[in-house]
């Protein structure tokens, strides 16, 4: 038999490297799955795992490799399994799992929040506190606010912090200062069921006034030390929040290897979100409201600036998940309110599947009765809403000159996440007419 070429042969021992080194990882990664499933019964595993070489790779069984050509494509091909396993293979120790939900204002974000909060005993969930740094830094800025790298750089660092459950970095932006780590001015305390349960929910304390204290029972002041405990004996922890503008600055906490990070991006059809501030927010867009009697929007104006520049920071922030760079590789979900409300329990699954966390009785049933709300419970800030009247209530609210704006300025966004126009009143309350495009955003790779 003639001997193979220097190349070709060495070309064979680092393939045959690679195939050993393959199998023995298989191996110890079967050992060390079973001994975790003993440990932890209830820890859904964090990948499945990696299969022999398939039919479908460069490497068939039972025949020989007859060119260089072949044995490079072998060679790279088995590269990048080993690279991806071996990146797949490295899970957190302690298997805890942290959220982020990115969302912007009027978005549901409070409604899907709920699916964590509502998770049970292995959850700690944050209801925006971000809002005290955006406060803080406003003032500072007189009135103007901070400039958009100094919050960004803000908002990173208090997450990564909270986390971690260390509340120190957000006691310096809460007014009044906290007292030896206990304040009684957290924004939406009540809307974290993670601390108003034993043991943060202290004894009430009746000559203490408390701005947002806890409305499903009475607590004291809020103890960030018995938080912080109680944060660290939960299995997963979730924040909610709607002021990242930008998700590529969140990376350091999805290469920070304390954290095991997935980030869930809430988006929602623009002019829906538009027709809900309006409504909520009513004195701040005043202008918008004087438009719709004028008929004309004009173009150069601050606040249609604002809507262009919100827009594009949510594309963004959308299009680097997308497309999914390697420090965002499996960790990026993007869904879109309007499926949400149509399928609220699939939703829901699916974003439980992505965050590797297990899909509570407690949860599906919140969601059961949360969705099918009657309209007097479903006020501007409930979470309890008829999921299946709300997507498509906005229609009837927003006038069509400001529906036409809206897609001037956040067209690309809304051909992105597949929001449809409408070029006439008519069509704009026409519910027989879907302005939702069926599309499906990949999370699983």
């Amino acid at each position: 038999m003639a001997q193979l070429p220097p190349r070709m042969r060495n070309k064979y021992a680092v393939l045959l490297v690679f195939v050993v080194a393959l199998v023995i990882i298989e191996k110890e990664n079967n050992i060390i799955s079973r001994v975790s499933d003993r440990l932890t019964p209830k820890q859904a595993p964090q990948s499945p795992p990696l299969s022999n070489v398939s039919a479908t790779s460069p490497l068939k069984h039972n025949s020989s490799l007859s060119s260089l050509s072949e044995l490079d494509a072998a060679f790279t091909h088995l590269r990048r399994r080993l690279e991806n396993y071996t990146e797949r293979a490295e899970p957190h120790r302690d298997g805890k799992k942290h959220i982020v939900l990115l969302a912007t204002t009027r978005t549901g974000s409070s409604f899907v929040g709920e699916f964590f909060n509502q998770q049970g005993a292995n959850m700690f969930y944050l209801f925006e506190p971000l809002w005290h740094v955006e406060r803080r830094l406003s003032q500072e800025g007189g009135g103007a606010g901070a400039s958009a790298s100094a919050s960004a750089r803000a908002y990173r660092d208090v997450l990564q912090q909270l986390l971690l459950c260390n509340f120190t970095l957000l006691e310096n932006f809460i007014e009044p200062r906290p007292v030896e780590h206990v304040t009684t001015a957290l924004f939406r305390r009540e809307s974290s069921a993670s601390l108003c349960e034993d043991p943060v929910c202290t004894p009430l304390d009746k000559n203490v006034f408390e701005r947002y204290h806890c409305k499903s029972r009475p607590c004291g002041p809020l103890n960030f030390t018995l938080a912080s405990e109680a944060c660290r004996r939960k299995a997963h922890r979730a924040v909610k929040t709607v002021r990242v503008r930008q998700l590529e600055t969140l990376r350091p906490l999805a290469e920070d290897p304390r954290l095991d990070v997935k980030f869930i991006q809430l988006v929602r059809d623009p002019r829906a979100v538009l027709a809900s501030r309006m409504v909520a927010f009513s004195t701040k867009y005043r202008n918008w409201k004087q438009w719709a009697a004028d008929g004309e929007v004009p173009t150069d104006d601050e606040e249609v600036r604002r809507l262009r520049g919100n827009c594009e920071n949510i594309r963004t922030s959308a299009e680097a998940g997308l497309r999914r760079p390697a420090w965002l590789r499996r960790r990026y979900m993007l869904v879109r309110y309007e499926d949400i409300a149509r399928y609220p329990m699939q939703k829901a699954a699916e974003m439980y599947r992505f965050s590797g966390i297990p899909f509570t009785p407690q949860v599906k049933e919140w969601i059961l009765r949360n969705t099918q709300a009657s309209k007097e419970a479903s006020g501007v800030y409930s979470t309890q809403k008829n999921s299946s009247e709300q997507v498509e209530k906005w229609r009837f609210s927003i006038p069509f000159n400001l529906a036409q704006a809206v897609q001037k300025v956040c067209g690309p966004t809304m051909k992105l996440f597949g929001y449809r126009f409408v070029h006439d009143k008519d069509t704009l309350t026409n519910k027989s007419v879907s302005l939702l495009e069926e599309k499906v955003f990949d999370f699983t790779f």
